[in-house]
């Protein structure tokens, strides 16, 4: 673990200036690249209703990791958000302690404090997780000044880029990452760039064991299991233990490919299992009819695998 993280920090130190340039973050020579004369004077609101200036309050002295969302999305920020619930988990205490998660709602009109506390519920998000709104022209100034915006946001929201930006105050060091990372692989990215010493047993790469996942339990692990489980109980979605045993293998597998369409369409499941889920809609995760077929495949298997007792009394039938 420690030569991971030491490789990391390495690289992370590396693409720093020229992250700075394709960032378009831009400072005078000889100052420090994001002190308080670079950040927007604007006061933000939290979803717990406090009113914060975002360098002042949250940002000074401290590390930070920043992206992007709003509540109606209907492609990558419940996937964002749930990767990023699981990473503060598997954080512990440094959560809030070491590293404050900041997210911007790039919908202030619709998604007020109180809209963003429900949005927050429904991930179960901890402590050290701050959720923001405010008004539109600061949003659009702040997200231009982290670099989590694009011309296309002004177009159509749905398809933001689905960064992570790590920010550390103290040395002024910024990159960005991915929202939709690996959890664990995220932790290991924070531990190496924000310096981290205590980060887990050495295991060298001698010592590693071959990995033996197929492409179908890859997708699944990298794009699912951060709301669901086979066989574990209900997460943020349904477990899916033997789902193909509760509904028809043609509607599951479209529903894997283009979950928006068909809720768009008023499918009546798609729409129950909204509803029923806190509202949290499942994202189009773009997959391929190979992928789908192998998804559903490696859930069928799986789910079978596990004994009928095993599955949780609160699991939901539809």
């Amino acid at each position: 673990m420690r030569t991971l993280i030491r490789r990391i920090r390495a690289r992370a130190a590396r693409c720093c200036a020229i992250g700075l340039a394709l960032l378009g973050l831009q400072c005078a020579a000889g100052a420090a690249p994001f002190d308080r004369a670079y950040w927007p004077r604007a006061t933000f609101t939290t979803h717990e209703g406090r009113r914060v200036d975002f360098y002042d309050d949250l940002v000074r002295g401290r590390a930070v990791a920043v992206n992007v969302i709003y509540t109606l999305c209907q492609d990558e920020c419940p996937l964002e958000t749930a990767r990023m619930a699981e990473t503060q988990r598997l954080l512990g205490a440094r959560a809030g302690r070491d590293v404050l998660f900041i997210s911007i709602s790039i919908d202030p009109e619709h998604d007020t404090p109180a809209v963003l506390a429900a949005y927050a519920r429904r991930f179960d998000v901890g402590p050290g997780w701050v959720f923001l709104t405010g008004a539109k022209r600061d949003i659009v100034e702040l997200t231009r000044k982290i670099g989590l915006s694009r011309r296309s946001d002004a177009i159509s929201k749905d398809g933001h880029a689905s960064s992570l930006m790590l920010g550390n105050d103290v040395d002024g060091q910024w990159m960005r990452t991915s929202a939709v990372e690996n959890p664990p692989f995220l932790v290991a990215t924070m531990g190496g760039f924000f310096g981290w010493k205590d980060m887990g047993p050495t295991v060298g790469y001698e010592q590693a064991r071959a990995l033996t996942i197929d492409r179908a339990q890859a997708t699944f692990e990298s794009r699912c299991a951060s709301c669901h489980t086979i066989g574990g109980g209900d997460r943020i979605g349904p477990d899916l233990a033997r789902v193909g045993e509760r509904r028809d293998p043609a509607w599951l597998r479209r529903y894997l490919k283009e979950p928006d369409r068909v809720r768009a369409e008023g499918d009546p499941v798609a729409l129950g299992l909204t509803a029923r889920y806190a509202q949290v809609r499942m994202p189009n995760l773009r997959l391929g009819d190979e992928d789908v077929d192998a998804l559903v495949r490696h859930i069928d298997r799986v789910g079978r695998a596990q004994p009928t007792a095993a599955t949780p009394a609160h699991v939901h039938r539809h």
